[in-house]
């Protein structure tokens, strides 16, 4: 209660098929795909504690997607792939809920929101095409939920172990993939990108003594 953290995280993202990572589009005879195959996210964290059971969280992440990209025409056979990366940041606000399971093991649950930012546009270039991902616009909101383990341990600072839901609030970024035909004639296919994904949550507290705890040393010592 009344202690406020640092930590540090670092979360890979998991393209899991139930949240939908590959999207596909396509023309007469042409067809694109672009998928999300993993990525990973890492920050700082900053927690102050309201009560025992309950905290504020917020901090600042750089999250790498990467995403496959293919390409096919199917009527000379072609077929082109590579990969690419999309990077953004991510200012989270959370709300966190304790539960104790043990002397010195809590779970949390935590919802909240986050401003997602995104530098600049992404392009691959393919033998006979072209990839290019472009933002739709420089930060959006998203709403995220987490569930969690940590040890606290005495000196040593806090564990945690946990997983988080993120979805933007509308489309992420627009996707042209493009087949350049005879004569360099572009086919261009246009999808859009939600954005969510689910990450495996790693976090270190740095060790914080409570506000009434540092007060009662400092007396100890005058």
């Amino acid at each position: 209660m009344g202690v406020t953290t640092f930590g540090l995280q670092v979360k890979p993202v998991l393209p899991l098929e139930f949240f939908d990572p590959l999207t596909v589009t396509e023309r007469e005879h042409v067809q694109g795909s672009i998928e999300l195959t993993g990525g990973v996210a890492f920050g700082m964290l900053i927690r102050h504690g309201i009560t025992r059971s309950i905290s504020l969280e917020t901090g600042i992440a750089q999250i790498q997607r990467r995403y496959d990209i293919g390409i096919i025409n199917d009527t000379n056979g072609y077929a082109g792939s590579g990969s690419m990366r999309w990077v953004g940041y991510e200012v989270p606000v959370t709300a966190l809920v304790f539960i104790r399971l043990g002397e010195r093991t809590w779970m949390n649950t935590a919802l909240g929101l986050s401003v997602d930012m995104y530098p600049g546009d992404a392009v691959k270039e393919l033998e006979r095409g072209r990839a290019y991902m472009f933002r739709n616009n420089w930060a959006q909101l998203g709403v995220l939920g987490n569930l969690g383990v940590e040890y606290r341990t005495e000196k040593s600072g806090i564990f945690y172990l946990g997983a988080t839901f993120r979805r933007p609030f509308g489309n992420m970024s627009t996707v042209d993939l493009t087949y350049y035909g005879e004569n360099f004639f572009p086919y261009t296919m246009r999808t859009e990108l939600q954005g969510s994904y689910l990450t495996v949550d790693i976090r270190y507290f740095f060790h914080e003594e409570a506000d009434k705890d540092r007060v009662r040393r400092e007396r100890r010592r005058q």
